[in-house]
């Protein structure tokens, strides 16, 4: 009798344990979902104070000019908020890594590089390797990975990549692509990452794109930008 009911202990055991493991799957997977949402909503709130006060400064910029006090003091505003920003955005990658759409959604996964791009040149220089394995397992974009490659190495004293970044003439409401590596292929280079022509890509800040017009001027707007 005994050892007819030895088996049935065991199954019963085994359907216990079974059905606790489920529960506690069922559990910590809730719970990981609702982990990832309030860093989903953390991430989204960075997001729009990011924004909101580029949105005010340019808007201004526009209208009264660069120079202009107000404008000045938006800027240093915007430069604040995006110190605390980057301490919120670089303990969140230092704990729970760079996040994928598929955890935190599109908006607050490009948060992440938002506020890096808008750091200083240390912490781009740390985060960008993360970043790039980022792109390599799916969880950033090429494009934006460009975006802060090309930052990076301006802030290295180095021409840039991909014609990413913008300068502005002091002085003047005129824009001009920073210094730029091999100018004649940066083409060839944007296309293999999905980049649209960078003659197009220019054209929102009012610029004409003309390579050999550019490879003129280069020499003076590399002056310039080892004055800023």
């Amino acid at each position: 009798m005994t050892k007819s009911k030895l088996p049935l202990l065991s199954i019963l055991f085994f359907i216990s344990i079974t059905s606790l493991s489920q529960k506690l799957i069922h559990r910590n997977g809730h719970l990981e979902a609702g982990h990832y949402k309030a860093l989903q909503r953390e991430l989204e709130e960075i997001f729009e104070e990011d924004q909101f006060i580029r949105r005010k400064f340019i808007g201004k910029a526009e209208k009264l000019g660069f120079d202009h006090p107000t404008v000045d003091s938006l800027g240093k505003i915007m430069h604040l908020k995006d110190s605390v920003n980057v301490r919120k955005v670089t303990k969140i990658l230092d704990e729970q890594g760079w996040m994928g759409i598929d955890k935190v959604g599109f908006t607050a996964n490009q948060t992440l590089f938002l506020v890096i791009q808008h750091a200083d040149l240390k912490t781009q220089e740390k985060y960008l390797p993360i970043m790039e394995v980022a792109v390599k397992n799916g969880n950033s974009s090429a494009g934006d990975l460009a975006k802060l490659e090309d930052r990076v190495r301006l802030g290295q004293g180095k021409r840039q990549i991909y014609g990413s970044q913008i300068g502005r003439y002091p002085h003047a409401n005129r824009y001009y692509v920073l210094p730029l590596e091999d100018p004649d292929q940066v083409d060839t280079r944007r296309s293999k990452i999905g980049l649209e022509v960078i003659a197009n890509y220019v054209k929102s800040w009012g610029i004409s794109w003309n390579v050999e017009e550019y490879k003129k001027e280069l020499p003076s707007i590399e002056k310039l930008n080892s004055k800023r």
